[in-house]
């Protein structure tokens, strides 16, 4: 597999018990409310992302494979830097796309996962 420290082209999972798909998460705190940009969005969907590992006792190094929504790409480079510490190395199988719009008009950010373990 052709991989590096920001993209892995393929990811191979030879063998698994469980597997777990997240649904999209969003930059919205347990209050309720957004993040206020696409930094502090992007902190929260990744934490939200952890506490649905979690609760299958899995964490970001199960992950396989990610897809990430953006609402503009300008948004990449934050978003990048926001989420550097936080997500596993080498990466999952990743494929980020620009949408139009997500579920509503102040997200900025969505994050789904497929985890194997």
């Amino acid at each position: 597999m052709v991989s590096s420290d920001a993209y892995n082209h393929g990811v191979e999972v030879s063998s698994f018990q469980r597997l777990l798909f997240v649904s999209g998460q969003v930059g919205v705190g347990p209050d309720g409310n957004p993040g206020k940009d696409i930094r502090e969005q992007t902190e929260l969907a990744i934490g939200n992302l952890n506490k649905v590992l979690a609760g299958a006792d899995m964490d970001m190094n199960d992950i396989v494979k990610s897809t990430i929504y953006l609402t503009d790409e300008s948004l990449i480079g934050p978003f990048m830097e926001a989420g550097a510490g936080s997500l596993p190395t080498p990466p999952p199988a990743t494929t980020l796309v620009i949408v139009k719009a997500l579920a509503s008009p102040v997200l900025l950010v969505e994050i789904e996962a497929i985890a194997a373990k």
